[in-house]
């Protein structure tokens, strides 16, 4: 066996930019991995990692990705699957080349169908860590979605002025009840794999508003201070930095952190881990398998 064979195998998105590039630094350095991110055009990620070509509003490309992953592991297991990428955008008549709104595409579907491909190829014992957000619960954030309506988030009204607000919140709802079935499903059949919903809290200097308007980047950078005010009465609103929610997104990958036995949900707020009950809608087990048999549907995939 060749050095590279030996080493443990982290496949990543969402790692040349903000949390992500920092969590991929961490995770780099260490001797033992190898690390293969997938990435939009000319993106690059940290020394030593392996980049190929993903375009996540492409499910074609996420297909192409996935065949290309397995064809470098040469029959090797993927240890670590850390779906971490996302977008946030205020406009929902974007549509994808597959005719899906842009950011249920991007932040749920493509990666949906990115593990449905590529958890089969991981170890026993690896872990799956797909990042949320806690704007999914509405007890926290007033614009967090109540229903869930998966052919509606697909292809919303364009008409309905909400649906600017609710689509990120509503996409990341997606993820952890994506990663809770797949936690449920690592329970009875193998790979038996620790499945973490990782909630890095509002974190500011990142690029997930990159493909908003100039004036909204403009304004959200100008207001960090007001949400550290925001956040005494508010402790979700404390402004984070990428390179702490990326330090804890490595350490949950590198399993140098563990969750309490029975939970999926990290979430990190004013700096600290806690292990918290999502919002009642992602505990719905209908919630779970509507949505599973929906995005299946939709990706094309049984």
């Amino acid at each position: 066996m060749n050095e590279t064979e030996a080493k443990r195998i982290v496949v990543m998105t969402g790692a040349t930019s903000g949390i992500g590039a920092n969590a991929a630094l961490r995770i780099a350095a260490q001797p033992s991995i190898r690390l293969i991110i997938g990435a939009r055009g000319a993106h690059t990620g940290p020394e030593g990692a392996e980049v190929i070509p993903l375009d996540l509003a492409s499910l074609a490309s996420v297909r192409t990705f996935a065949d290309d992953v397995k064809e470098r592991l040469r029959g090797a297991h993927i240890d670590m699957l850390v779906l971490n990428a996302g977008i946030q955008t205020s406009d929902v008549t974007q549509r994808t080349v597959d005719g899906f709104e842009v950011t249920f595409a991007v932040n749920h579907l493509a990666h949906y169908l990115l593990a449905r491909l590529l958890v089969p190829c991981m170890e026993d014992d690896g872990r799956l860590v797909i990042t949320t957000s806690d704007t999914h619960d509405p007890a926290m954030f007033p614009g967090a979605p109540k229903t869930l309506n998966p052919e509606a988030l697909a292809h919303p009204n364009e008409n309905h002025r909400g649906s600017r607000f609710n689509a990120y919140p509503a996409s990341k709802l997606c993820n952890l009840l994506t990663a809770r079935s797949f936690a449920a499903f690592a329970k009875v059949q193998p790979p038996h794999i620790t499945v973490i919903a990782y909630n890095p809290g509002l974190t500011m200097g990142t690029g997930l508003s990159r493909d908003a308007p100039r004036f909204m980047r403009s304004f959200i950078g100008l207001i960090g201070p007001f949400f550290r005010l925001l956040s005494i009465f508010k402790p979700q609103f404390y402004p984070g930095t990428p390179e702490r929610a990326g330090e804890v997104l490595a350490q949950l990958t590198l399993g140098e952190i563990n969750l309490p036995a029975g939970r999926v949900y990290a979430s990190l707020v004013k700096g600290k881990l806690t292990f918290p009950d999502p919002s009642a809608l992602a505990q719905s087990d209908e919630a779970l398998d509507l949505l599973w048999s929906e995005s299946a549907v939709m990706v094309g995939i049984q």
